[in-house]
C-alpha cells in the first residue's frame, strides 16, 4: 500500500504555510519545506520563511538547514525529502509537503532518477563567458526540446541543461525515459485566487518584509561576504535586486519596484506550471468555505485505503 502524502502548492503569497499548519494540527502532520530558497540560513525575511513562533509547535523539516553559500538542488531535495517522508510515516504521522518550487515537488512524487554529472570545469568556465541570450541560443542548438520548456532568462537551469547535454545526457531525453509514475498516494492541494488580488497581496507582503528589516538583512549578509552575489542563494527574488544598490549606489525604490515586479511575474509562472504539470485539486481562497472544503476532501482521502 502506498504512503499517504499531502501536498500544498500554488503561487507565492497565496497562503500555503497557514493552510499547512491548519491541516498539520488536525491530522497529526509534520511539514516538509518544498521551497528551494527557504533552506538557506540567514535568508529569512526575503524568503518569507516561517518563524519558530509561527510554527505553533508543528515540526518542520528541510527548513533553515543549509549555509547561504552551500549548493542545494533538486536531487539533494529529492533524496532528503524521501527519507524524511519515510521517517514521518514510521512515526504514524502525516507528511505534508508545502512549497512553491514545482520541479522539487514533482521530483519527489514521481519516479524521477537523476543522472550523476562529472563536472567539466573548462566547459563551465566557457559558459560563464556567455550572455543569457547566447546560453539560450546554444541550448536551442543542442537540446531544442529542453529549451522550449525553459524561460530564456532561467540562467541556472539553462546551464544545467547545457552541462547535461555536454556530458552526453540530454535533459529532454532523460525526462522522456522516465515512466512518470506517482510513487505515493497523494492529495495535491492547489491554492489560488484572482490574479489582481494575488498581486495586491504580493505588493503588501514586500512592504511588510521591508518593515520587518529586509534591507538590513541583505546589508548584513553583504557585509559578511562581499562575494555573496555569486552564491546560488542570492540569485533568488528579494535578494538579487539589491545588487545595483550595494555595488553601484542604485536607488532603493527601484530595487523595491523590481522585487514586486519579479515576484508577480514569478507567481504567474508558478500558477501556469502547476496547472500544466501536476494533477492539482484547486481551491480558491477568495471564496467562502474554501477551508472547510479542503478539510472535508482531506478527511475523505485519508479514509480511502
Amino acid at each position: 500500500m502506498k504512503q499517504k502524502v499531502l501536498v500544498i502548492a500554488g503561487p507565492t503569497a497565496v497562503g500555503k504555510s497557514a493552510c499547512a499548519l491548519t491541516l498539520a494540527k488536525q491530522y497529526h502532520g509534520e511539514i516538509i519545506n518544498g521551497d528551494a530558497m527557504q533552506v538557506y540560513q540567514g535568508l529569512d525575511i526575503g524568503t518569507a520563511k516561517i518563524t519558530k513562533a509561527q510554527m505553533q509547535g508543528i515540526t518542520h523539516h528541510l527548513l533553515d538547514c543549509f549555509s547561504y553559500d552551500a549548493t542545494y538542488n533538486v536531487k539533494i531535495f529529492q533524496e532528503k525529502a524521501r527519507r524524511t517522508l519515510d521517517e514521518i510515516t514510521s512515526r504514524g504521522n502525516l507528511p505534508i509537503v508545502c512549497g512553491g518550487t514545482g520541479l522539487y515537488l514533482k521530483s519527489l512524487l514521481y519516479d524521477y532518477e537523476f543522472v550523476d554529472q562529472v563536472e567539466d570545469e573548462e566547459f563551465t568556465q566557457f559558459l560563464a563567458t556567455l550572455s543569457s541570450e547566447q546560453l539560450y541560443a546554444l541550448l536551442r542548438r543542442v537540446d531544442e526540446t529542453s529549451a522550449a520548456q525553459l524561460h530564456p532568462h532561467n540562467h541556472q537551469r539553462i546551464i544545467r541543461a547545457l552541462c547535461m547535454a555536454h556530458g552526453g545526457h540530454k535533459k529532454s531525453e532523460v525526462i522522456s525515459s522516465q515512466r512518470h509514475d506517482m510513487l505515493y498516494d497523494t492529495w495535491l492541494i492547489g491554492l489560488t485566487m484572482p490574479r489582481e488580488q494575488l498581486y495586491q497581496r504580493i505588493d503588501a507582503r514586500v512592504d511588510e518584509m521591508l518593515e520587518n528589516g529586509l534591507y538590513e538583512e541583505v546589508a548584513s549578509l553583504v557585509k559578511q561576504d562581499a562575494n555573496i552575489w555569486q552564491c546560488q542563494s542570492f540569485q533568488s527574488i528579494g535578494y538579487k535586486e539589491w545588487r545595483a544598490h550595494f555595488e553601484q549606489g542604485g536607488d532603493c525604490d527601484e530595487c523595491i519596484r523590481l522585487i514586486k515586479k519579479h515576484t508577480r511575474n514569478f507567481a504567474k509562472r508558478q500558477a501556469t506550471w502547476f496547472r500544466n504539470q501536476l494533477p492539482m485539486h484547486w481551491y480558491d481562497v477568495s471564496e467562502a468555505n474554501w477551508q472547510n472544503q479542503i478539510e472535508q476532501d482531506v478527511r475523505e482521502w485519508l479514509k480511502q485505503p
